[in-house]
């Protein structure tokens, strides 16, 4: 990376030209132009992000409560007590303030119990830092006026003016609607962020974002987003710096015009700041009033929603007014746009009743005009079921007939139980009359279904398919089919018509049914057999 200023703190030719040339390059390199398209699709990335944002806080909580588990240990050095309650501390930032001012708090106490003045004032530092956060703006500026930077080493230094810079940046945000306090503040924060560069090391992404911030502020928004560019380039999505250096390229985007690659950048902050479990936020919250302004009223609503609920579990009071500030105006907005659905819904419904009885109406018509092709159509139905008709009066009739000769056989059977053997010889009746029932029906029922046998074949698997002796129309199996497909499925009245008894029928139809294809819908099937046209 190239040095941006000399020694003097001037920029020379050398270094002006360096940042010209990254830019130029970014440019040719792959900048495309931002617009709707793109904004809805981050939009989305940041919404799929939002739904997935306990995850991210529970390895965050994960993390908090591993460093926890560090301090519990006796065993634990009083150095390493002091450098994981740093990290402790920073893991609290932007994610509970009170708990990160408090573990700074403790840390700088130890620290000047062992005697260790350095490391109690960089807990100190960063303590003072958040103050403001918190509204301690007095005590903030009180204790940083307490700290000689020039008798701090170098080190220390770079977090004084570090300190410095974001203190003074949330001092300033609490009164942006007062300029004149707003700008001193400003310009504290900038003058503390010039120091800062100069003892940042050249090239490391905390340098670059410092010097692409001191441009921004200084409105040399080309050389500003060549670096702002260089950086999301370099870090990790879910980095506190990408974050930051993605809401520049968005305040720039802002000053320049240019609406949709500004929320382009804000979602694509906010994305980095949800990834991180970063609930001390700012870019969500300029993301949902922008999108208010252009109508989105549910996604500002959502958006600031999330951003209060996370200042409030962060305990932000800086973060939790600029949220609550513009909750109300969207949520009367939001009521309003409730209130116009409320509306459009009764006037489609009056639609609907209006074009429903314009629908019954119309059926109504025509159902008049179609009830005479409605009789038509019954009698073509009555037409093509009168040979079923028939034949299933003809068999109701040879069933009685049936019956009949069964009667006749058990007085036969009575007859010999009383010694009347003579009378025997007429039970030959019974067979020759069966014989010519079946006779009778085989003839007229393939009469009606000439295809009867095929079409029982296709049902039933090729190993088990039906084969008539020489001379037979229609054998047991077949004439039980032919009963089920004219109606008759009770198994007791094909058992009287075939003089068999109730088990032997029942016995029939379900080997019949293991043979077929499809056990299941085998008596479903065979009722589509179709009769002669």
């Amino acid at each position: 990376m190239f040095r941006f200023f000399n020694a003097s703190g001037r920029f020379g030719k050398t270094q002006v030209f360096a940042v010209l040339m990254i830019f130029a390059n970014l440019l040719v390199a792959g900048s495309e132009t931002i617009g709707r398209r793109e904004v809805a699709s981050m939009l989305k990335t940041l919404d799929s992000e939002l739904e997935n944002r306990e995850v991210y806080i529970s390895r965050r909580r994960t993390s908090i409560d591993s460093l926890k588990n560090v301090l519990k240990c006796s065993s634990i050095s009083s150095d390493d007590r002091l450098s994981t309650l740093l990290m402790l501390g920073d893991m609290y930032n932007a994610y509970n303030t009170d708990s990160a001012v408090s573990i700074y708090d403790k840390g700088a106490s130890l620290a000047r119990d062992l005697k260790q003045d350095s490391v109690a004032v960089r807990f100190e530092l960063r303590r003072l830092t958040y103050l403001p956060l918190l509204a301690f703006i007095s005590q903030a500026e009180d204790e940083l006026s307490r700290i000689d930077f020039r008798s701090l080493p170098k080190g220390l230094q770079e977090e004084y003016f570090d300190a410095a810079r974001q203190m003074y940046f949330y001092i300033a945000a609490y009164y942006v609607n007062y300029p004149d306090v707003y700008d001193r503040y400003m310009a504290k924060s900038h003058d503390a962020q010039k120091s800062l560069i100069g003892h940042l090391e050249e090239g490391s992404p905390r340098y670059m974002l410092n010097m692409g911030e001191y441009y921004y502020y200084n409105k040399e928004y080309s050389k500003t987003q060549a670096l702002a560019m260089l950086l999301i380039d370099q870090l990790q999505p879910e980095d506190n710096l990408y974050a930051r250096a993605c809401h520049l390229l968005a305040e720039i985007s802002k000053a320049r015009g240019e609406h949709y690659a500004y929320e382009y950048y804000l979602a694509l902050s906010a994305i980095a700041d949800t990834r991180g479990a970063t609930l001390e936020v700012a870019s969500l919250q300029e993301l949902g009033k922008t999108i208010y302004l252009n109508g989105d009223v549910q996604h500002a609503y959502d958006y600031l929603s999330v951003a209060l609920s996370d200042a409030v579990e962060c305990n932000a009071p800086l973060r939790i007014l600029q949220s609550s500030q513009v909750l109300p105006i969207i949520e009367r907005a939001q009521k309003a746009e409730i209130r116009s659905a409320h509306i459009r819904l009764y006037v489609i419904m009056v639609v609907m009743a209006v074009l429903l009885m314009i629908l019954a109406i119309t059926l109504y018509v025509l159902h008049r005009k179609n009830r005479q092709m409605n009789r038509m159509a019954l009698r073509l139905e009555e037409a093509n079921s009168t040979k079923d008709v028939y034949i299933s009066q003809f068999l109701n009739l040879c069933s009685i007939y049936m019956d009949k000769l069964t009667q006749f056989n058990k007085m036969v059977n009575r007859k010999i139980t009383t010694g009347k053997v003579d009378d025997l010889l007429k039970i030959k009746y019974i067979e020759e009359h069966s014989k010519e029932f079946y006779d009778v029906f085989d003839d007229a029922f393939l009469h009606i279904y000439p295809n009867f046998v095929a079409e029982v074949n296709k049902l039933l698997r090729p190993e088990e398919q039906i084969v008539l002796r020489e001379g037979e129309k229609l054998n047991t199996d077949l004439r039980i089919i032919a009963f089920m497909r004219l109606g008759i499925e009770e198994s007791s009245r094909i058992a009287q018509m075939m003089n068999y008894s109730v088990y032997t029928i029942y016995t029939y139809r379900n080997k019949l049914k293991n043979r077929a294809i499809s056990r299941e819908t085998f008596e479903g099937d065979l009722m589509n057999i179709k009769s002669v046209s």
